[in-house]
């Protein structure tokens, strides 16, 4: 496991990956890609298309797809870090990393709640949040991406606090509901100053899930009106499939799905959605590391359980998993589009699959296997140790 800087280090660099059997863009509305070939440069993706098309001359890495598929790196939407890749809630070095492992190349904060001795004062829980800020801003575990510094409110906050927050560079709120803010009132007033200063916000939703938090309901979350409504299907426990539906008519924030969550309140929210023609606002998210552990293959069990059970095109599920949340929590990554930066997953149905292929594969609740990932134009990992063998495997020809 290692701890880098966010930029590369050394002269330019251009990565062209050539002989791409399939792209899955990320996004929505043309979810794959008629394309074999991508090239980035300095990080960012800079041609999509076929071989002959585009200039692959000068690669200072070359990979060969062999046939494998490529997607978006996939987003968590939902951790709670601490320090490094370390997680005191399971005792457990690395988790990060294992993420990585499991596609995963960029994550969201829901709050650093699991840190030992949590300040909950207002002086404290902001120099957390500042802390959590900078440290992960300067160090990447294994290159992935943790946007951290995320204060769980508390009632003595006042607006200058979170200017005070926003100035400092913090971005995200923890779980509304986690501290002593449960009311609809103070919620939504705390909500509309961090928003006010360009910090986006997210709600506990259903029953309590740590010492400290307590039932969000329905009428909670609609008068907080938060950007993200967090794990919709329960962090572990869902809200009643009455308030779920209510929620998700009765605003137009996201609608967050956890790993850690109630499974059948995850497809009952998904149909939910796809009902209303607004698949755009599902995101995915694991919240780990809990007291379910910590889930490096927490994304891509969600986007296979939500295509298998759900009936959800595969094409689409990946989506939830990537261009939706980028979008929603304004990311560079997330889509594979010319301008983006060029953060990738390579893989394959696993072996012995019954799906004929990658797709295939996932609808029928299979999960793929992962080759290799790729964050700003660097390659990270390559064969996965925690998903199943996949039948091919790219090369790293040059690099």
């Amino acid at each position: 496991m290692a701890h880098d800087a966010p930029a590369a280090a050394g002269g330019p660099t251009k990565l062209v990956i050539r002989n791409i059997g399939l792209i899955l863009s990320g996004d929505l509305a043309r979810p794959i890609l008629d394309a074999d070939t991508v090239v980035a440069e300095g990080g960012k993706i800079t041609a999509i298309g076929r071989e002959k098309d585009v200039d692959t001359e000068g690669a200072t890495t070359l990979v060969d797809a062999n046939g494998t598929t490529l997607t978006p790196g996939l987003i968590d939407s939902h951790v709670h870090p601490v320090a490094g890749d370390w997680t005191p809630r399971q005792s457990q070095m690395n988790w990060i990393d294992s993420s990585l492992h499991g596609g995963v190349t960029t994550m969201i904060s829901a709050g650093e709640v699991h840190y030992p001795g949590r300040a909950k004062d207002v002086v404290g829980l902001k120099a957390l949040a500042i802390t959590a800020q900078r440290s992960f801003d300067a160090f990447r575990p294994s290159g992935v991406k943790v946007h951290a510094g995320a204060p769980v409110i508390e009632n003595e906050m006042v607006e200058d606090d979170f200017k005070e927050l926003a100035a400092a560079g913090v971005k995200l709120l923890g779980e509304v509901g986690l501290g002593g803010v449960k009311d609809g009132p103070t919620a939504r007033k705390m909500v509309g100053w961090a928003r006010k200063y360009g910090i986006q916000s997210t709600i506990h939703t259903g029953g309590p899930s740590i010492p400290g938090s307590g039932l969000i309901d329905k009428d909670v979350v609609l008068e907080a009106d938060t950007d993200v409504i967090g794990h919709i299907n329960g962090g572990h426990t869902a809200l009643p499939d009455n308030q779920i539906r209510c929620i998700c008519e009765g605003c137009k924030r996201g609608l967050e799905i956890v790993h850690n969550g109630n499974e059948r309140s995850a497809l009952y929210t998904l149909r939910i959605a796809r009902e209303m023609g607004e698949l755009n606002r599902v995101i995915l998210g694991t919240d780990g590391p809990a007291g379910s552990g910590v889930q490096p293959l927490g994304i891509l069990r969600m986007v296979s359980m939500l295509s298998s059970l759900g009936e959800l095109p595969a094409e689409e599920a990946f989506c939830l998993a990537t261009g939706n949340t980028a979008r929603m929590r304004a990311l560079d990554c997330g889509i594979i589009e010319v301008g983006r930066a060029a953060d990738f997953v390579l893989m394959d149905k696993a072996q012995h699959s019954p799906g004929v292929t990658l797709l295939d594969s996932v609808r029928l609740g299979d999960l793929p296997g992962v080759c290799m990932t790729i964050i700003d134009g660097i390659v990270r990992s390559q064969r996965s140790r925690n998903t199943p063998p996949a039948g091919r495997m790219p090369v790293v020809v040059k690099g």
